[in-house]
């Protein structure tokens, strides 16, 4: 059991913690002191990198990974997974609407497996 000293101290440091937490992305990335007006940012070329190429990347990996697992466990279960997958992305390259593409890909694999259960 802590005494109250001992929980005013924690709950001081992690306050603490947390507002430092919530504070270091605004120094780290925030508006350059000498500038006029606030008006330019500061360009960090690594941060320009990290926001272009990460979410691309990442939905790649998260897309393989969903496909590889149905496919790997039931091979016979690869032609409704990889149809539906590959209907989501060609419309999602079409009409660029992410609601069609997901709603249109789950309802051709859920056709397709119907279909295959019958």
């Amino acid at each position: 059991m802590l005494s109250t000293g001992q929980a005013v101290y924690y709950s001081v440091a992690m306050g603490l913690v947390i507002l430092l937490c919530r504070i270091l992305p605004f120094i780290l990335f925030g508006r350059s002191a000498g500038e006029k007006g606030g008006t330019k940012k500061r360009t960090f070329a690594f941060l320009s990198f990290v926001e272009r190429v990460v979410p691309p990347v990442a939905m790649t990996v998260l897309a393989f990974n969903a496909v590889s697992g149905p496919v790997k466990e039931n091979p016979e279960q690869a032609l409704p997974v990889l149809s539906a997958s590959l209907f989501t992305a060609l419309a999602q390259l079409w009409k660029r609407n992410a609601f069609l593409s997901i709603a249109g890909g789950t309802a051709v694999y859920m056709l397709l497996r119907a279909w295959a259960a019958s």
